[in-house]
């Protein structure tokens, strides 16, 4: 005999993504930006008297000229520059970030001696370093990187120490008692344990560049999004600058869904191993009661 919940199993077609899915993953985020544009599109008509300059804001009219942007190629360059400022500075804080997380986390003393320091310099805005950052790197791309770098440097920091501090000390042991050497446990343990964490702070970093961006682009640079951004203002082209706020919303958006797909570990499904007696080696060495305090 069937049950009911066989029936409604047998008539359900698995070979694709059901309506509710679709409908959950494309029609409410489509729904929600169309209620946006809406109240955006209501505001202008009810609080902006129609020819006062304030008009060019309508979202009408910057569709427009998002369209005649995108379709003369003006956008381009400037995009091409932001996202390349956005993947070096990016590179630098993982290159600073990475290394320092993992002597914060591992190294006890190191961590005592430099994390309140660290606390205190985190604190400050990244962009309240844009006037030494000017003196000290002159105008052009190189303040740019460093407010990006400086500000997205402690995500992946504060992430990478968290990650190591959350290492099984077992699992370290076992490394040091079998002789394995710094690089070894690096390779075999520390980063496989911390990768989770490492991508968290990455996809953090992204969302923290992307924010300082736009600003550091108003200081002495020719090209990216913040520069169009003043440009359009001092040319009265108020309807340019509201297609470069969309494309600077869009392109956010696009980056931090492209973080989330590419820097978000999945768990991979595997059979479980069969039980074998293990065998105990027999040159294992007990870390000594006198080693240095360390935990990688």
């Amino acid at each position: 005999m069937i049950g009911r919940s066989e029936v409604r199993d047998v008539g359900r077609d698995t070979r694709g993504p059901s309506v509710t899915g679709v409908l959950a993953a494309v029609g409410y985020p489509l729904l929600g930006a169309v209620l946006l544009v809406a109240l955006w599109w209501l505001a202008v008509r009810l609080f902006v008297e129609p020819g006062s300059f304030l008009s060019a804001f309508a979202p009408d009219r910057g569709g427009r000229a998002l369209v005649d942007l995108l379709g003369e190629g003006t956008l381009n360059r400037h995009i091409i520059a932001s996202l390349r400022r956005i993947l070096v500075g990016l590179a630098i804080a993982a290159g600073i970030g990475i290394p320092f997380g993992l002597a914060l986390g591992g190294v006890p003393l190191f961590a005592r001696t430099i994390a309140p320091a660290a606390s205190f310099v985190r604190m400050v805005s990244p962009l309240s370093w844009t006037p030494l950052a000017i003196i000290w790197f002159g105008v052009g791309d190189q303040p740019v990187y460093f407010l990006i770098a400086i500000g997205a440097v402690w995500p992946i920091a504060l992430s990478t120490s968290a990650g190591v501090a959350a290492l099984d000390p077992q699992w370290l042991m076992l490394g040091r008692s079998l002789r394995a050497s710094r690089l070894e446990l690096l390779r075999t343990i520390i980063w496989p344990g911390i990768r989770a964490d490492v991508l968290t702070g990455l996809r953090l970093a992204l969302t923290t560049a992307w924010i300082i961006l736009v600003p550091a682009e108003m200081l002495g640079v020719d090209s990216g999004l913040g520069y169009f951004i003043l440009d359009s203002r001092d040319r009265f082209a108020y309807s340019d600058l509201v297609a470069a706020i969309v494309v600077i919303g869009a392109l956010g958006f696009t980056l931090d869904r492209a973080a989330h797909h590419l820097l978000t570990p999945r768990r991979k499904t595997a059979r479980r191993p069969a039980r074998r007696p293990v065998a105990a080696p027999a040159d294992i060495v007990l870390a000594e009661p006198g080693a240095p305090e360390y935990r990688i």
